[in-house]
């Protein structure tokens, strides 16, 4: 194998943060390699690798995770969407707050991995879930009280709060408002879901949580920048 063709394996096995379309390209063009290789020396050529499209959703329909075939636009897909959105902006949060050697980057970590739990009860609708699909998406009702736990931990740092404020106080703590805002309208996809009785009602609690530990992180993190947090005066008259 020559050197560039090792150089192009190992970074593929690497656990890098490159994004999955990277990634893709990248093992597209090792076994493009691959075969050019074997074809000039007869070797046995290597495993294809997945796509990572499947052209199944073109149409504007997709799979949960029972099997079921549903709209794109379905109250299931907007919901997950919402609570992607979220994890996604939280990693956002968490650079933000790595920067500035913030204490709460790992907490933030440890949501993203709980969200993708709240997805999988999400993807997972009892009208279509067998027992085998609940046991491996059972959410853990012990999440909501680990928040209410950060929640009270963290406000100890913080003066009471007598005013509405304004969202802003730095890079960190304006993330972590706009992930605020996301996480509620993530929690307005979830409440139909539950009121339908497709979901694990522990999820819409978790969210509603959630909310309030990111606005207290928000008024932490602006804390530790040093930022003054700005508040809300009624306008007067021009």
């Amino acid at each position: 194998m020559s050197r560039l063709l090792t150089i192009m394996v190992n970074r593929l096995n690497q656990k890098s943060r490159c994004d999955v379309i990277a990634r893709g390209y990248l093992k597209t063009t090792v076994f493009s390699y691959c075969s050019t290789l074997s074809k000039n020396s007869g070797s046995t050529p290597p495993k294809v690798f997945p796509k990572i499209y499947t052209k199944t959703g073109d149409s504007g329909i997709t799979s949960t995770f029972t099997g079921e075939r549903r709209a794109k636009d379905d109250n299931i897909f907007q919901a997950l969407g919402a609570v992607d959105e979220l994890a996604s902006l939280l990693g956002l949060s968490r650079e933000f707050g790595l920067d500035n050697s913030h204490p709460y980057t790992d907490h933030l970590q440890r949501i993203q991995c709980i969200l993708q739990d709240v997805n999988a009860c999400i993807a997972t609708p009892f009208s279509s879930a067998r027992e085998a699909h609940l046991v491996k998406t059972e959410f853990d009702s012990s999440h909501v009280g680990e928040l209410e736990e950060w929640i009270d931990s963290y406000s100890t740092h913080l003066p009471p709060l007598e005013n509405f404020i304004l969202p802003g106080g730095g890079k960190a703590s304006s993330s972590l408002h706009v992930a605020r805002t996301v996480c509620r309208r993530a929690e307005r996809a979830v409440v139909p879901l539950v009121r339908e009785q497709e979901i694990n009602p522990e999820t819409l609690k978790y969210l509603n949580r959630l909310s309030d530990l990111l606005f207290t992180l928000a008024r932490f993190a602006a804390k530790l920048d040093k930022r003054q947090e700005t508040v809300y005066l009624r306008p007067g008259k021009k």
